[in-house]
């Protein structure tokens, strides 16, 4: 049986509009199986962001509980929770939020560092990760210094170095031109398949989406599969 890595039960969101409720999401259950790639669409303004923000354990649920490889998140203390999300989650986000006083694999190399892992085994490590995106000739160079494209392939490196099971990705070619993000979007699915590792996608990109396994629209408030 495959093994779930990622579940929320009953999640809802709600946001006061002065002295409105404002209900985004609505009683959501989800999960999303090992190396199974899911993409999430929907309008701008849905949700989906603040889906991806509840499932990450960037924010906490008006109602619901979200489930982390076996762990609700809600019932860790924060400082167990920032530890499960180092090493069971990876981000990968439209702006790649990269460091800009460290290279490529200093950046790489953080939550390996965050995580006290040995500077000489998170370099190591680091290193092969830049070698898989392409990038071993620019590890030490800093974001300034790297294309749109370029950058993002360390996110992703990034996001991928603790070997995490599941990488949530918000937009990640929204940035790019087209050619760039074709080349995103295709490195993005070799790395999943050969690292075995979930990938859960929102996108506005419909070539994207039609490349995962499995596409659900947010609607609503509600979670619902797309055919394709």
């Amino acid at each position: 049986m495959t093994e779930v890595v990622l579940e929320c039960r009953q999640l809802s969101m709600e946001y006061a509009i002065g002295p409105q409720r404002l209900r985004v999401l609505d009683s959501i259950n989800f999960h999303l199986l090992a190396g199974e790639r899911i993409a999430i669409v929907g309008s701008s303004g849905s949700g989906k962001t603040t889906l991806l923000n509840l499932l990450g354990g960037l924010d906490t649920p008006t109602e619901g509980e979200v489930w982390l490889a076996g762990r609700q998140m809600s019932a860790l203390k924060e400082s167990e929770r920032g530890e499960l999300r180092n090493s069971g989650l990876g981000f990968v986000y439209q702006f790649h939020h990269l460091l800009a006083e460290f290279t490529a694999l200093e950046n790489v190399c953080m939550p390996l560092l965050i995580g006290r892992m040995p500077i000489a085994q998170a370099r190591e490590r680091g290193v092969e990760m830049l070698r898989r995106v392409g990038l071993t000739e620019r590890a030490g160079h800093k974001p300034a210094e790297l294309s749109g494209g370029e950058r993002q392939r360390v996110a992703i490196a990034r996001a991928l170095i603790n070997q995490p099971a599941c990488v949530l990705l918000d937009e990640p070619t929204g940035n790019l031109d087209q050619t760039t993000a074709k080349s995103i979007q295709q490195l993005m699915l070799e790395l999943s398949q050969s690292l075995n590792t979930a990938f859960m996608v929102v996108t506005h990109d419909l070539v994207l989406a039609s490349q995962m396994d499995r596409v659900l629209t947010l609607q609503q408030g509600h979670l619902a599969a797309l055919e394709h």
